[in-house]
């Protein structure tokens, strides 16, 4: 493990992280300044991160040209029918249009009443806790409270509005949460660091096909399922290497794989030319 260790700080003190911004969605969030934008853009960026990078670009592009330059004051200021109006016709993937629409309605509830994203996680996670899950439970489980019938005609949570809302109480790994909180309150290289009170070395890594790919061959995790608790133990591998920021490896990591780089088949000839090959 100790050559491990060397291996991937040296990896990533040569990660040329501004050179991928592009190819990932923390792209959006970073073109604001406003804490309130920036926490708002990122949950709705992280929440449609999901497929190619090409595609949900577009949708978020679409979006957020429709909010303008203030995205916080334009979600508190709209309703579903002026968003109808502004979104028609926009859906991706697993997520129609209404679900959108609702995504955007949840969160404007959700700043009425709490006045940011933040507070009301906050609500939830205990400085005492182990890592942001019951932090991630809670929020979660808020913002699925939130009342729907002005979307959806009655109360309604279909498939794809619960899509935006993974949470570690189902198991889930939380992929695109985690990968949210990463952005809010890791505060180093390319992410925003603007939620103050959670250590970095609460976070748990955004777990996706090319984390759990490459932990499994660095041993990081011996795992085959990838959910809440395969997340968690890759983190505490990660602690051990750097205790108070572990997750600063992770989007070296994960950009590896996306890039093809890994093939996650440990006697490929890609193996031997990996980075990471000890």
């Amino acid at each position: 493990m100790p050559e491990l260790k060397k291996v991937l700080d040296r990896f990533y003190r040569e990660y040329d992280f501004a050179g991928r911004i592009m190819n990932d969605p923390i792209e959006f969030p970073r073109r604001y300044n406003d804490p309130r934008d920036i926490e708002v853009t990122g949950f709705i960026s992280s929440a449609l991160a999901y497929g190619k990078v090409q595609l949900f670009r577009a949708v978020l592009e679409k979006i957020f040209s429709v909010m303008g330059v203030g995205p916080c004051d334009f979600i508190l200021g709209t309703d579903p029918r002026k968003l109808r109006r502004l979104l028609r016709g926009l859906k991706y993937r697993f997520n129609e249009n209404d679900d959108i629409i609702c995504l955007i309605h949840i969160l404007k509830e959700v700043l009425l009443r709490h006045g940011s994203l933040e507070e009301l996680f906050m609500k939830y996670y205990r400085d005492e806790d182990l890592n942001v899950g019951q932090g991630l439970s809670g929020f979660m489980d808020e913002l699925t409270n939130v009342d729907t019938s002005v979307v959806y005609g009655s109360n309604l949570h279909p498939p794809g509005l619960m899509q935006f809302f993974a949470s570690p109480r189902n198991g889930s790994a939380c992929k695109r949460a985690n990968l949210y909180l990463r952005w809010m309150i890791r505060d180093r290289d390319i992410d925003l660091g603007i939620w103050k009170r959670v250590p970095k070395n609460r976070l748990v890594i955004p777990l996706d096909t090319h984390i759990a790919r490459i932990s499994r061959c660095l041993g990081l995790s011996a795992r085959k399922s990838p959910d809440w608790k395969m997340a968690v133990e890759i983190t505490g591998a990660l602690r051990r290497f750097d205790p108070e920021d572990p997750l600063k490896y992770d989007f070296a990591l994960c950009h590896h794989g996306i890039s093809g780089a890994c093939k996650g088949q440990k006697k490929a000839e890609a193996c031997k030319k990996c980075v990471f090959n000890l």
